[in-house]
């Protein structure tokens, strides 16, 4: 009995300790995503009262579980019929796909974004300035403005809870069922806990500025200085989040298409090789949005366009 325990033991260690090494390499490779998904959820929250915006960010936040209890579930369903397909000869790729769709669409998201900066350069103002006006606005239900803003940013977390827990599938999927259940489990909790915690922190840089500010001495020095970081670091990190989105994004393509990946793997053998392939990666990625973004604006002026031919 004591042989049959310590064997048992043994065998759950190397388990976690599998799981512990599966999960650093899914995060490294959905880390990427997190800039983005700081700042789109950091924006979401922003024009909600004050006292408001942590019981908005603990709601979205909750919504984001439900998202990852309902698209854990069906990766490693995805991940099972493969198993079960290849099993029976049946060389069917599945998750493959999902990473190339995956890929290609955190390219054009990153692409729209560029695109749109470039050609509306003051949209965002105008945005900003509207949204001051409506809550200012008597006449504006705060309720279902509250709840409008929970509903975009939990929608807004589905796509991109999808995008992490498909990356983190592929880096998991010729793993045990323990394994790849426990590292997708792992990964929605510490993103979910990371992304929020960090969002309801960066809500509440400029309430701290301006408690700190009042004070005087060095606590007001402090208040300003987080006053004056709160904007940049929602810049910063948009920007960030947008040239994570060609890294990682293009990396996807990049390793599912084999010419582009026997390319990168040449630039890799060329020192400093990190650079010149997350260059490589980044440039196929931009590439590949801009090609995404003006096939959908053709598609939606031919569209548009129907109507008027007839």
């Amino acid at each position: 009995m004591p042989s049959s325990f310590f064997a048992l033991f043994d065998d759950i260690a190397t388990i976690l300790d599998d799981v512990a090494t599966m999960t650093k390499v899914a995060t490294k490779k959905t880390a990427g995503v997190l800039g983005d998904d700081l700042a789109l959820n950091a924006q979401q929250v922003t024009g909600t009262r004050a006292d408001r915006e942590l019981p908005v960010v603990w709601a979205v936040a909750k919504g984001s579980l439900v998202n990852k209890a309902i698209l854990v579930p069906a990766a490693l369903a995805i991940a099972a019929l493969e198993a079960w397909l290849h099993a029976r000869g049946w060389r069917v790729p599945l998750i493959l796909p999902l990473l190339m769709v995956g890929g290609a669409y955190l390219c054009y998201e990153g692409a729209e974004k560029l695109v749109h900066r470039l050609l509306h350069p003051g949209a965002a103002a105008a945005r900003q300035a509207e949204l001051a006006r409506a809550l200012a606005d008597p006449a504006t239900d705060l309720r279902a403005f509250e709840r409008d803003k929970i509903r975009g940013a939990v929608r807004t977390d589905f796509i991109l809870s999808a995008e992490i827990i498909v990356i983190a599938l592929g880096t998991v999927a010729a793993q045990p069922f323990p394994t790849q259940l426990a590292v997708l489990v792992a990964i929605g909790l510490v993103m979910t806990a990371g992304v929020y915690g960090l969002v309801a922190v960066i809500v509440k840089l400029d309430d701290a500025g301006l408690h700190l500010r009042a004070r005087g001495g060095l606590r007001a020095w402090l208040g300003r200085a987080l006053l004056a970081l709160a904007p940049r670091l929602m810049r910063l990190l948009s920007v960030a989040g947008t040239l994570a989105m060609f890294l990682v994004g293009g990396g996807i393509l990049v390793h599912g298409v084999p010419a582009l990946h026997h390319l990168a793997q040449a630039l890799h053998a060329h020192p400093p090789g990190w650079l010149w392939e997350s260059l490589f990666n980044a440039g196929i990625g931009l590439l590949a949005g801009l090609l995404l973004v003006a096939a959908v604006l053709a598609w939606q002026r031919r569209r548009g366009a129907t109507p008027n031919a007839h």
